[in-house]
């Protein structure tokens, strides 16, 4: 086994991702109950214990949840860097969190899998993507963002599997009953992406590697599953993507579990 993913829930009520190499398995954020991420791991035939980590991507409620009796009742480590460690501090009862901090922009290793944390636009402390690899896979996570930047292109290129937040239509968000200044705020470039944005950005991401995108982080009342497969799947097919698998993620449930076939191949070029 080189990679394999899962997301175990998506959405404003909470989020996590399971990612798992031959001998590491590694948890992005922890946004449910520490009962509920136990159920939702059980699914898939995975104890809290075999757990190696959980990497935070930031502060928010519905991503760092459950971190804390997590880490009680299994004794799994949490990896944040000194912002969002900030952020989680204002939390109640954080100080029984112990956290191993990693610096934004430096690789960092949790047994055979490399983990690379770079910096996305949010209306967080220091807000990361993650880029995972382990025997010449990788994917990466990038599940709120206010604007695709060049960096979060960059680490996007070349990975098997991506999980990219789709938080909302503009039509459903302009009509929608929600205060003009959260609308506001979500249309940010400190917000969330629109179906449309995450569309160009798996564009123009896209290489000849990539096989399998989650749709993460959809809004309930701001967007439907449909809306976003349908806006994504035009135009990844306008732009000769259409090869591409996609797969919603949903709060209620788990999603299925990707694992990379094989180990990409490098291209041979021709003189």
């Amino acid at each position: 086994m080189s990679l394999e993913v899962c997301v175990l829930a998506s959405g404003s009520s909470g989020n996590s991702i399971y990612i798992a190499s031959e001998k590491t398995r590694i948890l992005i954020d922890a946004g449910l109950s520490a009962k509920q991420m136990a159920i939702r791991l059980d699914q898939i035939g995975v104890v809290p214990e075999s757990i190696n980590g959980i990497c935070v991507s930031h502060e928010h409620g519905d991503h760092i949840g459950g971190i804390r009796v997590l880490q009680k009742r299994h004794g799994i480590p949490v990896y944040s860097n000194a912002g969002t460690l900030n952020g989680i501090r204002r939390q109640p009862k954080s100080d029984e969190i112990n956290v191993k901090v990693f610096q934004t922009g430096s690789p960092f290793r949790i047994g055979d899998m490399t983990i690379e944390p770079f910096s996305v636009p949010h209306d967080a402390y220091e807000p990361v993507g993650f880029r995972l690899t382990a025997n010449g896979v990788s994917v990466a996570s990038v599940t709120d963002l206010g604007m695709p930047t060049a960096l979060v292109r960059e680490k996007l290129r070349g990975c098997q599997a991506i999980i990219v937040e789709a938080n909302h239509d503009e039509d459903l968000l302009h009509e929608a009953p929600r205060p003009w200044a959260l609308k506001q705020r979500i249309r940010s470039r400190q917000g969330h992406l629109s179906n449309m944005d995450a569309a160009r950005l798996i564009s123009e991401s896209a290489t000849e590697h990539l096989e399998h995108v989650f749709l993460a982080h959809l809004s309930s009342d701001c967007n439907t599953p449909d809306t976003a497969l349908r806006t994504v799947a035009s135009q990844l097919r306008l732009d000769g993507l259409s090869h591409i698998n996609l797969e919603i993620s949903s709060a209620a449930c788990i999603s299925s579990l990707w694992k990379a076939a094989k180990e990409p191949q490098p291209q041979i070029v021709a003189d």
